[in-house]
């Protein structure tokens, strides 16, 4: 039975072409392949192709111990590894029902080091999206600006970008000496740059032409294909895990949930889900603000404090099936474990990458637009395909 991407290049009318974009396009954010089928200029259906990247991660999860996975969980998405290790930590200790015991020094620097993560990765997602429909200037402050957070991150971690900061029970290492005092002064530094980024690209009359009442995704569209993170909270429905879950201390934190509004253009446009990151910045810059302030005087280090004191000797989680969900910046990520209460290694392991189901949308909004027009789509979706092909 020939499956509907099948049919619809079998039954191509003479009129129409077949493009290939990518794997090596740039504003295909890596090795996807899209084919479209064309129409002149308009596409008339749009047909991802994945496995360029195919890591293995559930199998290499399945072979190692829960602490040996953590370096592999960094690798998924890897703008925002701290917030994957996060996730994968949280469920372990779940599992092994320590998750009360973690102490709230651990919690609070979690949480820090995951929204300075999640900044960076937004700046990620901001700039290459400014330069995929040719604003070139708005790449270079980004990337200027989430270096500062790169540079926080390695001092605290060791390394640049794939951290293995976040350990089951506690942490690699305390945070620096002044490594709060520097975070500060980034945050005074970043405000006035994020109010710059706005007025030279957010409110941009060409950006806007280019991304307002364009790929514009229906609430109900995204709820079936369970969109997830901006995609979702673009089109306008205030999920956030962070305040449905209330996981780690997010319920001790004030903060809002942006959602598309449709200010400019329509709700579930390419500008509103843009939007929703830029005011996601500024509300990851007030947690970070309320978790300096607890960690410089509520939570101030002692000299005696260990960060791995709660590290267990041994992980066997009991025999169980368990999901654990954060919200990363992309999205809802999710692992599924199953434990047979012996091994410290998991019988199965099943990742949910945010990703994966936001680009799955694709070809619902990708109808009927001109080729230019799915450029600034695919960027707006801001897929990374490590978690995608994962």
């Amino acid at each position: 039975m020939p499956t509907r991407y099948e049919q619809l290049l079998a039954n191509t009318q003479p009129e129409e072409m077949i493009l290939n974009m990518g794997p090596q396009h740039p504003s295909t954010h890596g090795v996807l392949r899209l084919e479209l089928i064309t129409d002149g200029e308009i596409i008339k259906e749009v047909i991802p192709h994945m496995g360029y990247l195919h890591r293995c991660f559930e199998k290499h999860a399945e072979s190692l111990t829960y602490q040996q996975t953590i370096p592999f969980t960094d690798r998924l998405d890897y703008m925002a590894s701290m917030n994957n290790s996060h996730a994968w930590v949280m469920g372990v200790e779940r599992m092994m029902g320590i998750a009360d015991q973690i102490p709230r020094r651990i919690e609070y620097t979690r949480v820090l080091v995951c929204e300075l993560n999640r900044i960076a990765s937004h700046l990620i997602a901001i700039g290459t999206y400014g330069i995929d429909i040719g604003a070139f200037t708005p790449f270079l402050w980004c990337f200027r600006d989430r270096e500062h957070i790169m540079g926080m991150l390695e001092w605290a971690s060791g390394a640049r970008m794939l951290y293995n900061y976040i350990w089951v029970g506690g942490l690699f290492y305390d945070l620096p000496v002044g490594f709060e005092e520097r975070c500060a002064e980034f945050i005074n530094y970043f405000k006035p740059k994020l109010s710059e980024l706005n007025q030279l690209l957010t409110d941009n009359q060409i950006f806007i032409s280019r991304t307002a009442n364009v790929g514009v995704l229906p609430l109900d569209v995204a709820i079936s294909y369970g969109c997830s993170g901006p995609m979702l909270r673009g089109s306008g429905l205030k999920w956030d895990l962070r305040r449905i879950d209330e996981y780690s201390v997010y319920s001790e934190l004030e903060f809002e949930v942006p959602v598309g509004k449709g200010e400019i253009g329509q709700t579930g446009d390419c500008w509103n889900r843009y939007k929703v990151r830029v005011d996601e910045i500024v509300e990851s810059i007030h947690i970070i603000e309320q978790c300096l302030e607890r960690l410089t005087k509520e939570l101030k280090r002692t000299p005696d404090f260990d960060p791995r004191a709660k590290l267990p000797r041994k992980i066997t989680p009991k025999a169980q099936d368990f999901y654990v969900r954060s919200e990363n910046p992309k999205g809802e990520l999710g692992f599924y474990f199953i434990s047979d209460g012996k091994s410290e290694i998991p019988i199965r392991v099943k990742a949910r990458g945010p990703s994966f189901n936001n680009l799955s949308v694709i070809s619902e909004i990708s109808r009927g637009v001109m080729i230019a027009d799915l450029v600034a789509i695919i960027g707006s979706i801001d897929i990374v395909l490590g978690e995608v092909d994962r």
